[in-house]
């Protein structure tokens, strides 16, 4: 299970690297706008098909239905069965550009 230790008892396990990515998040009841984390061979949705219950969210703002910010944080976990949709802010253009 681990793959190193030290001679003093400490472990050492592999290190993920991950890129952030900025996200919007369209739950059930708020908009949350932050990073998620993806390993830099993977695609957001690649992050989202994981397992997990849960997908980190770091510099979140989270909004309310009116588009009044109501918290901030440094992180937030969003339960993945929770996410309606969830669009990279690179993809992101104004509906008038859309032809």
């Amino acid at each position: 299970m681990y793959s190193n230790f030290e001679e003093k008892g400490k472990i050492f396990t592999q290190v993920v690297t991950k890129k952030p990515i900025n996200v919007t998040i369209q739950t059930t009841s708020q908009l949350i706008r932050g990073k998620i984390h993806i390993r830099p061979e993977d695609r957001v949705k690649d992050e989202l098909n994981r397992k997990d219950l849960f997908i980190a969210v770091t510099d979140a703002t989270i909004f309310s239905p009116s588009g009044e910010a109501l918290f901030h944080g440094g992180f937030i976990s969003v339960n993945t069965e929770q996410i309606v949709w969830l669009m990279p802010d690179e993809e992101v253009k104004p509906a008038r550009e859309v032809k």
